[in-house]
């Protein structure tokens, strides 16, 4: 039998999970500050045409092997999403823009989350009003503190 993680294992894997992901809050909030950073949403056009969060960046996955190294300098990070928590796009995202040596972090939550907690959408035709959920973000907060 393994023995139990110590205090130290617990802290090691919870920073190194902060490494590797964020999420919509703390996404919103980098865009918001400009922190440098290029948001890609890596769904293919009809998802994009559906919607997608603004100030997004439209690379499907597919295509981020041949186009990122002439889009976006290798020392930009990279934030990627794809729809949501069912969906591990974004996982395949991120393995491929680490692949080509970029810092990648997977936005957890994907687009799903981002629409849901209220941050700005757009489709096809421009912006998109949403109302927060309430079962995801604080309807009368900018955060969740968390």
């Amino acid at each position: 039998m393994t023995p139990p993680a110590t205090a130290a294992d617990r802290v090691a894997h919870f920073s190194r999970k902060l490494d590797f992901e964020t999420d919509p809050s703390d996404v919103g909030a980098a865009l918001e500050t400009q922190e440098r950073f290029v948001l890609i949403d890596s769904r293919g056009d009809a998802a994009w045409n559906q919607g997608h969060a603004i100030g997004a960046v439209h690379m499907p996955t597919a295509d981020i092997s041949e186009r990122a190294s002439g889009e976006i300098a290798l020392d930009m990070p990279v934030v990627v999403y794809c729809w949501g928590p069912g969906c591990n796009g974004g996982t395949k995202a991120a393995l491929e823009f680490a692949r080509l040596g970029y810092e990648v972090r997977e936005m957890i939550g994907g687009f799903e989350y981002w629409a849901r907690e209220g941050y700005p959408v757009a489709d096809s035709n421009g912006p998109v009003i949403r109302e927060k959920d309430p079962l995801t973000a604080p309807v009368s907060a900018i955060s969740c503190d968390c």
